[in-house]
């Protein structure tokens, strides 16, 4: 192998758009009638927007980047910018000793009543429950209901672009693949959650069973938690998205920093007749690689909510379930009290000082 990085492979991506093509796409969001007297202002936004796509303004607000990045002369997205110094602020809050606790709970199931199946999730139930035993510890607790997804108004979480296959630096922390303007590629909702993740001293997910795997909600912010996990903080450094830059830099050598390590976590899993086990054990496996620490065999929890029984009664099974309700409670005690003993200095990771032999 020479000293030069890896040749940057090409061919897959599709040509652009047409005009008459990007006309089509740009008008589906506009089929009501109730938008017919607009027709020409909506011309005019159009061809702004076809200007935006066919020059690639993915970021059309930028500044230099100044001091403490490898390029200060780099025009960097302000947008990006400013998430990342909510990041920093979030983190300074996180490690000040003098802050109360603040567990995250992340809600995955996809349901909720304002939208197609018009009835709450039971993970959502659940989650309130884990809200009342953090209460019982005087810690402060931050819902994510990842069902929004499927009732907010341009809500998204845009997938994640597969960066870090092309080299670790060129995934960014926080991610800086959205929002992308000129693909109309916005309303991307991970730079909030980021500054949820990062406020946190522990996070308990609570999520339903999908086709033996996480649901799709979940999955889509999991994915996009990978810049968290030897995410590059300075795009500067590879001059935005410059794929033989980046592969450079990580052959000249990459610590991976794990944004996230540190935080303690709780798994809440539910099914209804397969899989609960196999998400718990991925979701833990997930966490534990990004340097999370467990609370104990007590904040792991997979179990079944009416065994082959009906869906349309499963909330009534789940209301004379008192031991599983208990069990969800104790989830958050447990995560409850090792956030305790971290910001004590009583718990740590075993392993923390040791330098993995294998740190991809």
């Amino acid at each position: 192998m020479t000293d030069a990085a890896p040749k940057v492979r090409t061919g897959q991506a599709p040509a652009p758009l047409g005009r008459d093509e990007f006309h089509m796409q740009f008008m589906r969001s506009f089929q009501d009638p109730a938008f017919g007297p607009v027709r020409s202002a909506l011309a005019q936004v159009e061809e702004i927007a076809w200007t935006s796509y066919r020059d690639g303004r993915k970021a059309p607000v930028t500044q230099k980047a100044g001091s403490g990045f490898a390029d200060p002369d780099y025009e960097l997205s302000v947008e990006w910018r400013a998430t990342r110094d909510r990041l920093l602020a979030a983190e300074k809050r996180q490690k000040d000793v003098a802050t109360r606790s603040r567990v995250l709970l992340v809600v995955g199931a996809a349901r909720n009543d304002g939208s197609c199946p018009g009835e709450i999730s039971k993970t959502f139930r659940m989650a309130q429950w884990a809200q009342q035993a953090l209460a019982e510890s005087d810690i402060e607790n931050d819902l994510l209901d990842l069902s929004l997804l499927t009732s907010g108004y341009d809500l998204h979480i845009h997938p994640c672009k597969g960066c870090v296959s092309t080299a670790m630096p060129l995934c960014h922390w926080p991610c800086s693949c959205y929002p992308n303007h000129g693909q109309r590629q916005t309303g991307d909702w991970m730079a909030e959650i980021y500054e949820k993740w990062v406020a946190a001293h522990g996070v308990i997910i609570l999520t339903p069973v999908y086709w033996y795997q996480a649901p799709s909600v979940l999955k889509l912010m999991m994915d996009r938690l990978v810049c968290a996990d030897g995410g590059n903080p300075d795009p500067t450094s590879t001059h935005g998205k410059h794929a033989q830059e980046a592969k450079a830099l990580e052959l000249a050598g990459w610590d991976y920093p794990k944004h996230l390590a540190g935080r303690a976590y709780g798994l809440v899993v539910h099914g209804d007749v397969a899989g609960a086990e196999g998400v718990r054990r991925d979701l833990a496996d997930w966490l534990d690689w990004m340097g999370l620490i467990d609370a104990g065999k007590e904040s792991a929890l997979d179990r079944y909510v009416g065994y082959y029984t009906s869906y349309a009664a499963s909330h009534e099974v789940l209301d004379a379930d008192e031991k599983l309700q208990q069990e969800v409670r104790d989830v958050a005690r447990s995560v409850a009290a090792a956030v305790g003993q971290l910001r004590t200095g009583w718990l740590t990771k075993p392993d923390a000082v040791v330098h993995p032999a294998r740190p991809k």
